[in-house]
């Protein structure tokens, strides 16, 4: 029975195997429901829509070989994006994966207040195969940037190719590099290996000293000395 089968009535229930012991609840449920985002499954956790053994949990439950896991799932969002007619910068394309450079200001896909002018508009036009995985709304979207950020975006265009994709950003064996405009010249390379817990106060992440499940790592590399006047 496929995901489209199951009615949004009734409920699902899925055993939690060994091998996914000491994961979050809303990562397995993503990892084992591709078709909906952990963002739907965080929602749908916090309205009371998922339990485990039985009982109401949090979204950041860690799970345990063994546990039942019963989801009424939400319905599905069959609207795909609207073809719009964007140019693209094809960096690469094969038949299987195409890169794309994604300018500063484009949303990668439509999402509340930004229902056109998205990437995945532009891909729907100008590709007739592209992944299911993310579903309808989300064709060939493996990863993304936020709007205003600027670079390669790697877009499947086969479904074994994104679970491929995917898999290789889960295992954090993907590199990425980035620029950055500093206030100020940086006086020497250095490396941060510092934690990203979340911040109450802030709506994104911050570095912090603190103890966190979380770790980030960044290569700071200048690669020329300033130029004098």
């Amino acid at each position: 029975m496929s995901i489209s089968d199951i009615s949004p009535d009734q409920p699902l229930t899925l055993v939690v195997p060994a091998a996914a012991s000491g994961q979050r609840l809303d990562a397995f449920l993503a990892h084992e429901l591709p078709k909906y985002s952990r963002v739907q499954f965080r929602k749908v956790i916090g309205a009371g829509g998922v339990k485990v053994n039985g009982q109401g949990t949090k979204v950041a439950y860690r799970l345990s070989a063994g546990d039942q896991i019963a989801i009424v799932l939400p319905p599905m969002n069959t609207a795909g994006p609207h073809p719009e007619e964007i140019p693209l910068d094809i960096l690469y394309e094969d038949e299987h994966i195409l890169a794309v450079n994604k300018p500063p200001g484009m949303v990668v896909h439509p999402a509340r207040g930004h229902w056109s002018g998205t990437l995945a508009s532009a891909l729907s036009f100008h590709f007739r195969q592209l992944s299911s995985v993310g579903g309808p709304t989300r064709p060939g979207i493996v990863h993304r940037l936020d709007r205003d950020t600027s670079g390669v975006m790697v877009v499947a265009k086969t479904d074994p190719m994104h679970y491929a994709l995917a898999a290789q950003f889960e295992a954090r064996t993907t590199e990425k590099e980035y620029f950055a405009i500093t206030a100020g010249v940086p006086d020497r390379d250095r490396d941060l290996d510092l934690t990203l817990p979340p911040e109450p106060d802030a709506p994104r992440h911050a570095v912090s000293r603190k103890p966190s499940r979380k770790k980030s790592q960044t290569g700071d590399e200048i690669p020329f000395a300033p130029v004098g006047d």
